[in-house]
């Protein structure tokens, strides 16, 4: 066994090599976000989707952007607005007077990374629209059902300032997103940088260093990323603790969880943790990686009561305190 994972973590170091290349091409665009930059490969190598959080001006749409001019992917970026429809996110059918019959118009959805810009202010139904091309990477056109191009990623974002003319996500939607990411501004020298840097009228933009195809390969190589029994209980005991927290010596909680993280959290925190692992450039998972990652898969997928909500608790400090309190192997 210990050959094994010898010989995995010389495959890694080999596969993994294209993601300094990427990490240093956005970085000639984007100043700092190494946090945003190092969850959205995470993200990309785990085959999972990423809600973000934060206050407009942090380049989310940039970072995207920057991402898919790396791998030559597909851009879309679609502004979630309250007079939008599942047609003009999917596509519709349109009728031909010629043939006498229906012509398909795909959607912007078609595409390989997708910016959901403010998803929070388009009503429940353009967001219960985007759930099939989410989990099974297919669009239903009327009788047909068209295959999404791989890698296909969904970054939604939301304004957690303005409230006005939103729309809570739906939890079944809210549960497929594999990390929610919290976005902070820059330090005072990073914002120095963006300063210099996007006032000096040059325009600077990054350049492929891996095809949408190497990409894929790469996911192969992260799902061979070797996981041990401890850390696999290490896992469960975490996610266990977000619904059972008495039996895991966590009793204050027990009036503060109305409901605990799905089974879905498991598999991405396990997901997460071997694609966080292959990033840092190696084939095994440490419980460090899971203490990283694991507040991101976690943070939207535990409801408060009323009573955590009147004493100011957050889904975040429950997260924080489970970690603290969780035995680590």
């Amino acid at each position: 066994m210990n050959f094994n994972i010898k010989e995995i973590n010389e495959k890694v170091q080999r596969e993994s090599l294209f993601v300094k290349q990427i990490i240093a091409e956005i970085g000639k665009v984007i100043v700092g976000q190494e946090y945003l930059v190092e969850r959205l490969i995470t993200a990309l190598l785990a085959d999972g989707h990423i809600l973000i959080e934060g206050v407009p001006g942090l380049a989310k749409t940039l970072s995207v952007k920057t991402l898919s001019d790396c791998m030559e992917a597909k851009f879309q970026r679609i502004q979630f607005t309250p007079d939008l429809l599942p047609a003009d996110l999917l596509g519709t059918l349109i009728y031909d007077p010629k043939t006498s019959g229906f012509i398909t118009k795909k959607g912007p959805i078609f595409a390989q990374l997708i910016l959901a810009d403010e998803i929070n202010r388009a009503p429940a139904k353009v967001q219960s629209a985007l759930l099939e091309a989410m989990q099974e990477r297919q669009v239903t056109l009327g009788e047909n059902t068209y295959s999404l191009d791989k890698p296909f990623l969904v970054l939604a974002t939301q304004n957690p300032i303005e409230q006005e003319g939103t729309y809570p996500l739906p939890e079944a939607q809210v549960d497929r997103f594999m990390l929610k990411l919290k976005l902070n501004y820059p330090s005072k020298k990073e914002e120095r940088e963006i300063l210099e840097r996007m006032t000096s009228g040059k325009e600077i933009r990054a350049h492929r260093v891996v095809s949408p195809q190497e990409l894929i390969q790469a996911r192969s190589v992260v799902q061979m990323v070797y996981v041990d029994e401890k850390i696999k209980n290490y896992i469960l005991d975490i996610v266990f603790a977000t619904r059972q927290p008495e039996e895991h010596k966590l009793a204050e909680l027990k009036n503060l969880i109305a409901y605990g993280a799905s089974p879905r959290a498991t598999i991405y925190l396990a997901q997460a943790a071997k694609s966080y692992a292959f990033l840092k450039g190696r084939g095994y998972v440490t419980p460090d990686d899971i203490k990283t990652i694991g507040p991101d898969v976690l943070r939207h997928r535990i409801i408060t009561t009323f009573e955590a909500e009147a004493e100011e608790i957050h889904s975040e400090d429950i997260v924080k305190k489970i970690f603290e309190e969780i035995e680590v192997p």
